[in-house]
């Protein structure tokens, strides 16, 4: 029953977040007035379909996904016609490529809001309390145990987790000395600090204090914007922070995200949905981003055209749409790369990987 539901998890999970993503497009290109083809939920063939006014509504029998077909949305078939979605101005073609991406965005503040209006806003506590303890990891060799609280360092006091995390930081692989605070008396333990595998930084298998608040509609709705930036923000720092040190990027790919969204089903509905809105705003930031191909990259394509004011020819719009295509599937196979050694599977290539 378990795989059931992480298999229903997964696949409404992924189609309802690119289906989101499509009825954007949709939605804008019926504003401006662009033929619509078709407009389905998921790929295969049809289960349901239904055409109107000369658009073919369908549900397919593959629930992962959805796509819009336009018409003249493709340079070796586009007539010229004015219905037709490369003839529009330059203008409606950036409205119907960004409308695609900001869905997302508007799906994963709604999904925020949701949560935190009926689970309530959880958050880190101020104080250096310990929520959570990590077997078999120096906190826990140690002795610390769940509702204890770290007073100090080394001796440098750390009344705050963000002014421990910021101690623990530069002491990897480093013994130290921890005064630690349980109900009326304190006691000091020393150990030997871990590095965190991804960060460099110094850890020792401990988890912050999780404090739990009622949220309202209207607080509700600016968590969500909020988070929603956040996370793009984190996102969008950490990517160019390995681009200027040239270090390869830790991203997760279909496999590493289903992974995920499967866990996630396990856990309760509001980390479902948390996750579901996290992977939103991936979605949309990465269909902003300036590759030809995606969204982001149509778009700097379309105010060229703006700029320079004359459409640019098919011949162009079909190299530059190669190029990204080129780009994305090198994109994809990083990601789907690294997918497969953090599940193990890249010891079947031995001990050295692929050697990448």
């Amino acid at each position: 029953m378990t795989i059931i539901i992480q298999i229903l998890g997964i696949s409404i999970g992924f189609g309802f977040l690119v289906f989101i993503h499509e009825l954007g497009h949709f939605l804008a290109a019926r504003a401006c007035k662009v033929r619509i083809l078709t407009f389905a939920f998921g790929f295969g063939p049809d289960l349901i379909k239904h055409t109107h006014n000369g658009t073919k509504y369908c549900i397919k029998t593959i629930p992962f996904g959805g796509f819009v077909s336009m018409a003249g949305d493709n340079a070796d078939t586009a007539t010229g016609a004015a219905d037709e979605y490369l003839s529009m101005k330059w203008y409606k073609k950036v409205f119907i490529c960004f409308t695609g991406p900001i869905s997302n965005y508007i799906l994963a503040i709604f999904l925020f809001a949701f949560v935190f209006s009926i689970w309530g806003v959880t958050t880190i506590s101020k104080t250096s309390s310990i929520g959570g303890v990590v077997e078999n990891k120096p906190a826990a060799q140690a002795g610390i145990i769940s509702g204890d609280r770290i007073k100090s360092i080394d001796g440098v006091a750390v009344n705050t987790w963000r002014k421990m995390m910021e101690n623990l930081k530069n002491k990897a692989d480093k013994q130290a000395v921890f005064a630690v605070e349980r109900g009326t008396y304190t006691f000091d333990v020393t150990m030997t600090v871990d590095k965190n595998p991804v960060t460099g930084a110094g850890v020792i298998g401990i988890a912050p204090l999780i404090e739990k608040s009622e949220a309202g509609f209207l607080k509700s709705v600016y968590l969500g914007v909020e988070e929603s930036a956040v996370q793009t923000f984190l996102t969008v720092a950490y990517l160019i922070d390995k681009l200027l040190s040239l270090e390869k990027p830790d991203i997760s790919g279909p496999i590493g995200i289903m992974k995920l969204m499967g866990d996630r089903t396990k856990s309760g509905i509001a980390d479902y949905l948390k996750f579901l809105a996290v992977i939103s705003v991936a979605l949309g930031m990465f269909n902003l981003f300036p590759i030809p191909m995606i969204d982001g990259g149509m778009i700097v394509l379309f105010v060229i055209e703006g700029i320079i004011r004359k459409q640019i020819s098919t011949k162009v719009v079909q190299i530059y749409n190669t190029i990204g295509l080129i780009f994305v599937i090198g994109i994809f196979v990083f990601a789907t790369y690294s997918d497969l050694l953090r599940l193990g599977v890249g010891k079947l290539f031995g001990k050295q990987g692929l050697g990448f």
